[in-house]
């Protein structure tokens, strides 16, 4: 008999990817307020948002191995609450230097919830199905990009970027609680693999140890450069939409929610398209997208182009990532935590090094060469996965 679904599980990961991604988000639109107060540029600013970032990506292989130790669905909880408390202290951060500091510990809390989200519904949920969930849990993250980085903008023009950060506390607090009481009643939510009879240290080498397996290696490099090209593209757009369109914080940061309402309408129809289209299909959609929809928005003359680009690039993004995301929770099927932790290191240190990069261009030569170069360079990734992901798929 099929095990069902674990809808309302799912539901409070989804809860916890959005408070993920709004925390991750969030800085995108406070680059201006970040500088004026702190009196430094938007690029120096940005050192907020690769702080965040670094850790986020760089300690990602800890949390597969750890959480098949404690169990995946538990350590979700755990980082949420302390990320909730996290929040609170760069609300009161005193200098860009100490809110650049505790961004980097938050980073480390916030960056495992998703991964170890994702390699949950891999453990429980069969592959046959696990696309069509995987899809539908993203919604919870596209609601977190776009609403985080739109209420972000508005919270800090009206109330200031401080009040940011409280609002975010208290929603990721208001998360761990339904994790928590979800614990209490669901076996499924307490379960966690049997011990591998190795220590911790093993299991970490481990982690890296699975880029021998060539497959592994082509998923990471992909979601590496996906990481570099689009996360690291889209820190910048606010502050591209405020410079070249004069729209105010507020408005530029509500502007992501275009990109977000792309993702999920790829969520929505998630199921017919892979169904008619198949992966390879995908990942090649996903990747015309994203380059039309992210060269839109560094020429665009007016708002409305700029938000039919957004909307472009948050659907190309998010089928071209939920291909990914799928592969990576089977491409090591033995190992399947560490997998997935590999996974977000590869995606969320790319991010990093992309938002890193792209603060010497946006201070230099500005926002428009950076993301048009993000433009040509995601084509180029798409159509080498999915030529990848053919061959693979004919050898099997």
């Amino acid at each position: 008999m099929t095990q069902p679904t674990p809808a309302r599980a799912v539901l409070l990961l989804a809860f916890a990817a959005f408070t993920s991604a709004a925390a991750t988000r969030a800085v995108d639109p406070l680059l201006v307020p970040l500088a004026d107060d702190f009196g430094t540029t938007p690029g120096g600013a940005s050192i907020a948002v690769t702080a965040f970032l670094l850790s986020y990506g760089l300690l990602q292989f800890f949390h597969g191995p750890l959480g098949d130790r404690v169990g995946k669905y538990r350590l979700v909880f755990i980082y949420t609450l302390i990320s909730g408390a996290a929040m609170f202290a760069s609300a009161f951060a005193p200098t860009l230097e100490v809110l650049a500091a505790v961004r980097f510990a938050s980073g480390a809390m916030v960056g495992g919830m998703i991964t170890l989200a994702l390699a949950w519904i891999g453990d429980v949920v069969p592959y046959e199905r696990r696309q069509g969930v995987l899809a539908k849990f993203m919604i919870g993250q596209l609601v977190g990009v776009g609403g985080g980085a739109a209420a972000a903008g508005l919270v800090a023009e009206h109330f200031g970027w401080r009040a940011v950060f409280l609002l975010l506390g208290v929603v990721m607090l208001s998360g761990a609680l339904g994790l928590w009481l979800e614990l209490r009643v669901n076996v499924l939510a307490q379960h966690k693999p049997p011990p591998s009879g190795r220590n911790f240290g093993a299991d970490l080498r481990g982690v890296f140890g699975l880029l021998s397996r060539p497959w592994v290696r082509v998923v990471f490099c992909a979601v590496l450069l996906e990481g570099m090209l689009m996360y690291g593209s889209l820190a910048f757009m606010p502050l591209h939409l405020h410079q070249t369109l004069g729209l105010s914080v507020g408005a530029s940061g509500a502007f992501i929610m275009f990109f977000a309402a792309g993702g999920l309408a790829y969520a929505l129809s998630a199921a017919k398209l892979v169904r008619r289209l198949g992966e390879q299909g995908i990942a090649r959609l996903g990747g015309a997208f994203m380059a039309v929809g992210v060269g839109l928005v560094a020429m665009a003359p007016s708002a409305p182009v700029a938000m039919a680009g957004l909307f472009l690039a948050g659907a190309g993004f998010y089928s071209f990532h939920n291909t990914l995301q799928t592969n990576a929770t089977q491409m090591a099927p033995d190992a399947r935590g560490s997998g997935v932790s590999l996974f977000a290191f590869g995606l969320f240190g790319g991010s990093s090094l992309g938002v890193l990069t792209g603060s010497y261009f946006v201070d230099g030569i500005g926002t428009r060469p950076l993301l048009a170069g993000c433009s040509l360079g995601v084509i180029g990734l798409a159509l080498y996965f999915s030529m990848r992901l053919g061959a693979r798929k004919a050898s099997a």
